[in-house]
């Protein structure tokens, strides 16, 4: 039987295959390009070319047709296409910024990014000229879509117009609403009715507020998986107001008996500590030898468990996503347990190699 082992060898054997012949492949479109052989063919352009003769979708067409022209001034891009390096769908981007004067420089911030992870180097290095600033709520008009649940109506969607401009409907019409940039202070918020109980609120925020954002999701990924950016904001507006009603006296009776300690309980400070040291990612090691990083769905995990007589101590505990907690404890106490608890879940292979 083969291993796990070998069967991620053979993948990556074809990893590295396909990424060659992705190379040769734009390569060698570069130079039919160059050469605009397309036009003898009879073809307007080389996209038409890809997707009319080669029947490639017009996204996978044009981010071949950008790849092309940018490998002729950049032949490394075609190198870097070549060994896996640099993303095929992240040369849409990376092309806005990367010359034939600034490749050897500007080329690696590119690598292993994704599309989304290239448009924000891009903003970086070539940021908008006028960022809006001001929060839109954009109006619907309601009363041409027939009566339905008030969930499910239809809305605008907002376009942007030039210069960071938007247009949004509003009694049957379409209107530009300049963006003030040189604003000392912020407008407030407009906010439209869309039904009875929703409204639309627009806002354009910073990489921090995003970070934070993200941050929330993971925090709050076991007690809410899948929350929307309004169910997390509310839970932030709740904790707020609580914190502004104790400030007041507003708080509810304290428990009259607290609850029993558990046998397996990790003391405050002990968690502090360990999520201080771990940086608040899973600590489980790879086969690779790299830790796995994740910052979703955290749990404490005792390295040496608590059933075998470890303690709760900064040194035997650690972060680890439930994935690999389950996978940890399945390495000790085998999945006939296991499945007791967690049926089904992170189970290990008959032959991990």
């Amino acid at each position: 039987m083969d291993t796990a082992r070998a069967l991620s060898a053979n993948l990556a054997s074809l990893l590295r295959c396909e990424h060659s012949a992705l190379g040769a492949f734009l390569v060698a479109l570069a130079d039919f390009d160059r050469r605009r052989a397309w036009m003898t063919l009879g073809h307007a352009s080389l996209f038409a070319y890809l997707h009319r003769e080669l029947r490639l979708s017009k996204a996978a067409a044009q981010y071949r047709k950008v790849a092309a022209e940018l490998i002729q001034q950049v032949p490394a891009v075609g190198d870097a296409l070549g060994e896996g390096r640099l993303c095929l769908t992240s040369i849409v981007e990376a092309a806005r910024v990367v010359t034939a004067q600034n490749w050897e420089t500007v080329l690696p911030r590119f690598f292993g990014l994704s599309r989304r992870e290239a448009m924000e180097v891009v903003a970086e290095l070539q940021p908008h000229p006028a960022p809006p600033t001001r929060t839109i709520v954009c109006p619907v008009r309601t009363s041409e879509f027939a009566a339905g649940p008030a969930s499910t109506t239809p809305t605008l969607p907002l376009e942007a117009g030039p210069a960071g401009n938007r247009t949004s409907g509003s009694s049957g019409e379409l209107t530009k609403r300049e963006v003030d940039a040189s604003a000392p202070t912020p407008r407030p918020a407009e906010v439209v009715p869309l039904t009875a109980d929703l409204r639309r609120f627009h806002l354009t925020v910073s990489d921090r507020f995003l970070e934070k954002l993200q941050a929330a999701k993971d925090a709050l990924s076991h007690a809410r998986p899948g929350a929307t950016e309004e169910e997390l904001l509310e839970a932030g507006l709740d904790l707020l107001l609580e914190k502004a009603a104790k400030r007041k006296g507003l708080v509810a009776k304290p428990r009259k008996t607290p609850r029993p300690a558990k046998c397996d309980h990790i003391p405050a400070h002990v968690k502090r500590a360990v999520m201080e040291r771990d940086g608040g990612r899973c600590q489980f090691r790879l086969p690779s030898g790299e830790i796995c990083g994740s910052t979703h769905q955290l749990e404490f995990d005792h390295i040496e468990p608590v059933a075998l007589g470890g303690a709760s101590t900064v040194e035997n505990v650690r972060i680890a996503c439930r994935s690999h907690n389950i996978i940890s404890a399945r390495r000790v106490f085998g999945d006939d347990w296991m499945d007791r608890y967690a049926p089904g879940k992170a189970s290990l292979p008959a032959d991990t190699g």
